[in-house]
């Protein structure tokens, strides 16, 4: 595969500005960059004048639901809904059926990503067998598969006692945790946040402080131990400055992400019990958001996560309650953080490369990739001008449980490319 790409608008995680450049990508690698640059024979041709060049994005959290729930995604469709979305690598959470808990189960889960994914396809594991909090999971085995991060996501590790002994041992192996923090017997039937909301639908609500109690906890027991504790989509703003305290110590190693739904939505979204809004941790307030987009300009927040979590159109048709948590986000994520963010100037691109491509791949042990001369090819061209309505037949992803179905947002992403391949092609 060899590619000029002219007049393009190069980001960059280093810089707001934006350079016009020609750049050249040829077996796999960026070539050359600069003005006027003429096409070698054989070499496709295109003008992206006004469009953006970048790094592709990473997402750190996502639920591929395979083996055990392919109904609603699996690691095929769920790489192409990444694909889609300007996303070229992905961590699954361990919380399939069976869990992600053993050496085994991570080599089938790799080997499937290996024989049906075009990018790259990494895998958390669990802390604890079956994620049931008991008993720690075969960490040594999954370690040697190389899984790096442990996490019972979907449910916090509920014993303290038993999540800091994971911590004494698998850190002296250079591995890490992401923690979904909520205490479940104040988090209710974590169906909204507790709040003005949840009074007028009559629906038990979850309160903020069920998640900040876990936020503060496990970053204490990574303090106890020198353990790297993730925390994993923060929803509010207590959470957030309890994160950014610690930071401030400087004496724990602790990240954290944020999901666009976060930033996005609130419970009042959910009007008319639409369970689209419902996910978990659940949409909070306005002043959350307006909290949570700080955390991400100041670098509180390390990375943008999707926590991508498809389900059946008949689960999220039954009653509020009953309705399964979860928001599909990888067809979706850079469009629409570039209609609601960038395009009214409250982040610039720099922000988003740093946040969704370089710090995720950094978070997992990986080189981070530019758009440079001699480095590999990784990247996308994204149209601002264009829009984008994510019907069903537009979205990849198996399930389409977004709040953003038949919508139409201003933003495209009209190029995927890796290594040699030519992944998405909608220039």
């Amino acid at each position: 595969m060899s590619l000029l790409i002219q007049n393009a608008r190069i980001a960059s995680e280093h810089s707001p500005a934006l350079t016009e450049a020609d750049v050249l990508l040829t077996g796999g690698t960026i070539q050359q960059i600069g003005k006027g640059l003429q096409a070698p024979e054989g070499t496709r041709t295109l003008d992206a004048r006004g469009r953006i060049l970048m790094p592709a994005m990473f997402d750190a959290h996502v639920h591929f639901r395979e083996p055990g729930q392919e109904a609603k995604e699996t690691i095929a469709t769920g790489t192409e809904a990444a694909i889609n979305g300007g996303i070229t690598g992905v961590v699954m959470m361990p919380n399939t059926n069976p869990a992600i808990d053993s050496a085994t189960v991570v080599g089938q889960v790799l080997d499937i990503a290996k024989n049906t994914a075009r990018i790259p396809v990494y895998t958390s594991g669990c802390v604890t067998k079956g994620r049931q909090g008991k008993e720690l999971a075969g960490i040594d085995g999954m370690r040697a598969q190389g899984v790096k991060m442990l996490t019972d996501d979907g449910d916090t590790t509920g014993d303290p006692a038993v999540l800091y002994r994971a911590m004494q041992y698998a850190t002296e192996f250079g591995m890490f945790f992401a923690s979904h923090c909520e205490v479940p017997e104040l988090a209710g039937p974590r169906a909204l946040n507790e709040g003005a909301m949840s009074y007028r639908l009559g629906i038990k609500g979850s309160p903020a402080c069920a998640e900040e109690i876990i936020i503060d906890r496990d970053i204490r027991l990574a303090h106890a131990t020198g353990a790297h504790i993730h925390i994993q989509h923060v929803s509010s703003k207590v959470g957030m400055e309890t994160i950014a305290w610690w930071k401030s110590r400087g004496d724990v190693r602790v990240t954290a992400e944020v999901s666009p739904h976060h930033l996005l939505f609130t419970d009042e979204h959910i009007g008319d019990y639409d369970t689209h809004y419902k996910m978990n941790p659940p949409l909070r307030t306005k002043a959350d958001n307006e909290a949570l987009l700080g955390g991400l300009i100041d670098g509180t927040f390390d990375l943008i996560a999707t926590d991508h979590a498809p389900h059946t159109p008949f689960e999220k048709s039954q009653d509020f309650v009953s309705a399964p948590n979860g928001i599909t986000g990888l067809d979706t994520a850079l469009v629409s953080l570039h209609h609601h963010f960038i395009a009214t100037g409250k982040l610039g691109w720099d922000l988003i490369v740093k946040r969704f491509s370089a710090e995720p791949r950094r978070f997992m042990g990986l080189e981070a990739v530019s758009i440079e001369e001699g480095q590999p090819v990784d990247l996308i061209l994204f149209d601002p001008e264009k829009e984008t309505t994510f019907t069903r037949d537009f979205m990849k992803s198996k399930s389409q449980n977004t709040p953003f179905l038949d919508k139409t947002l201003k933003g495209s992403v009209d190029l995927v490319v890796l290594g040699e391949n030519i992944l998405l092609d909608r220039a």
